[in-house]
């Protein structure tokens, strides 16, 4: 295969030549490896058409890769760049994820940090009883300037069955402390249990800033966000063809609450479903949320800018 059959493949995510791939590019056994599943094309989209407006991705993980390449940090952040995507959250869900993440965001200026104890990583960190000294470790990272959010944290309950649920809750609460202790916001990792999310949410002291990490509820949890004036932070998984409730939810959203997000190397937008995600690929989900709801692409662009710095502040 040549060269130029990759032309429109940014730099860093060009393959020698296309690969089938079997496995999700993370290290075996993390809550994120989970969380990808298989990949059955490790090629990566070619880029879209730039944004009108710059926009930020608030939700991705450089240090996994989901395909046949290993972009830098710096290739992928050109490659963000080209197509209005001005910088990126870079999100931790374990010790060294998070030691990652608060590194690169020292390092880069176009690049803030997120840490955190995924919810499945707790419950087995808590099965070794280890949970206690690794949320310490987490919040002893939380004091740096660059770390602007506490997550992802929250409950999974597709991942985790009931005897874990406990150890979820008790890290999630213990996020949501650290959050608000250190003046950060907290984005939330919520599958499969919408009800307990929003209990725990109503019941335990909050930071100012609440965001649905990779929103994955209907227009009863939307209108409960903008209630409530949460985030509701969309992916790629708006795009599916079977995401009808998820669409409804994004018509229902209050403008003032819409974020966008990749969870690179995952959840890659409609028409590259199963393909390997990077925040270049934010384009197509924003001009998707256009479409959907019915509005302007420049000014969708404007108002997710805008909250995206209301939520974590400026770069």
């Amino acid at each position: 295969m040549s060269e130029a059959d990759f032309s429109g493949i940014p730099d860093g995510y060009r393959p020698a030549a296309e690969l089938i791939s079997s496995h999700s590019g993370e290290p075996a056994g993390s809550a994120k490896a989970e969380k990808g599943g298989n990949k059955r094309n490790a090629r990566y989209p070619e880029a879209p058409a730039p944004l009108p407006v710059p926009v930020i991705d608030n939700h991705t993980h450089l240090d996994f890769h989901g395909g046949s390449v290993n972009a830098s940090v710096q290739q992928a952040l050109n490659a963000a760049a080209a197509v209005g995507v001005e910088g990126l959250i870079q999100v931790g869900c374990d010790v060294e994820s998070s030691k990652f993440a608060v590194q690169v965001a020292n390092d880069y200026p176009n690049i803030l940090a997120a840490i955190a104890i995924h919810p499945n990583d707790a419950a087995r960190l808590a099965e070794r009883g280890e949970l206690e000294l690794a949320i310490e470790q987490i919040e002893a990272l939380a004091v740096n300037e660059r770390v602007r959010a506490i997550g992802e944290t929250g409950l999974d309950y597709f991942r985790t069955g009931e005897e874990g649920h406990l150890a979820q809750e008790t890290s999630f609460r213990e996020h949501l402390r650290i959050a608000v202790e250190h003046g950060k916001a907290v984005q939330i990792h919520d599958r499969d249990a919408h009800h307990d999310v929003v209990r725990i949410l109503k019941d335990a002291p909050l930071p100012e800033r609440v965001v649905f990490h990779c929103f994955s509820g209907d227009a009863e949890l939307a209108r409960i966000c903008n209630a409530n004036g949460w985030y509701m932070s969309f992916s790629g998984t708006v795009t599916f063809k079977n995401s009808t409730d998820l669409q409804q939810a994004l018509r229902l959203a209050d403008p003032q609450l819409l974020l966008v997000e990749t969870d690179a190397p995952f959840l890659t937008p409609h028409p590259f479903r199963g393909r390997p995600n990077a925040s270049y690929m934010i384009p197509y989900t924003v001009r998707f949320m256009a479409q959907t709801r019915g509005v302007e692409l420049a000014g969708l662009c404007e108002q997710i800018a805008s909250n995206t710095g209301a939520a974590y502040g400026a770069l």
